[in-house]
């Protein structure tokens, strides 16, 4: 057993103050994202955790890839049928969260998850290397397999079928879009004394909070 007691960290690379807020949260999280990439010691920024409420009731994160955001929200990409899918469609109440200790930040969200339209899909699914979307065809994800060898076969097999032609997008791989109803930032501090502000819409509009740390 390891005693991680004596771990600690500084964090005094930045601050998040009222009066250097935008009025909605998008602005922010894009001047964020930004900076994390600028800043460089992340492979993957837009790696974020997915956190759902599965059909056995508990909670269950993973690691996905944000592949696009805005104004309306924020979007990824995965099989519907696997457990992180079924989850979503019947609790589509999920937790989005960033973490960038390069810059000592995170960023917490909450939203309402919806299915993409397929014309959004279906243009991301043929944006990709055609061995990724073989890949979606593949493997059945979340179920149970016999061996790493079921899914080499499969490869070879669709790899062949679809040599030279174009790979269609199967009816359970798709997007959802995060609709957030919450953003929370958080900055680093020195003594414990982070800075946390949080946004949530209301109406049209949003409201700035500032919590305690």
């Amino acid at each position: 057993m390891s005693d991680l007691s004596d771990y600690r960290k500084s964090y005094e690379k930045s601050a998040l103050l009222e009066g250097q807020l935008p009025t909605d949260p998008i602005n922010l999280f894009h001047r964020w994202f930004c900076e994390s990439e600028d800043f460089g010691g992340v492979d993957e920024v837009n790696a974020m955790t997915v956190s759902t409420v599965g059909l056995d009731g508990f909670p269950k994160s993973r690691v996905v890839l944000l592949k696009k955001y805005d104004e309306n929200g924020f979007i990824f990409y995965t099989n519907y049928d696997s457990e992180k899918g079924k989850a979503i469609i019947a609790n589509p109440k999920v937790c989005l969260s960033f973490f960038w200790p390069g810059m000592e930040r995170q960023v917490i969200i909450k939203g309402i998850a919806t299915k993409t339209t397929e014309a959004v899909s279906d243009a991301y699914f043929h944006s990709r290397p055609k061995g990724s979307q073989i890949g979606a065809l593949v493997s059945p994800q979340s179920d149970v397999i016999p061996d790493r060898a079921f899914l080499e076969n499969r490869l070879q097999h669709l790899e062949a079928d679809f040599e030279h032609t174009e790979v269609p997008r199967p009816a359970h791989w798709g997007g959802f879009l995060v609709t957030p109803i919450s953003v929370e930032f958080w900055q680093g501090r020195a003594n414990r004394l982070h800075d946390r502000m949080r946004y949530t819409a209301q109406d049209l509009d949003w409201i700035l909070e500032r919590l305690g740390s």
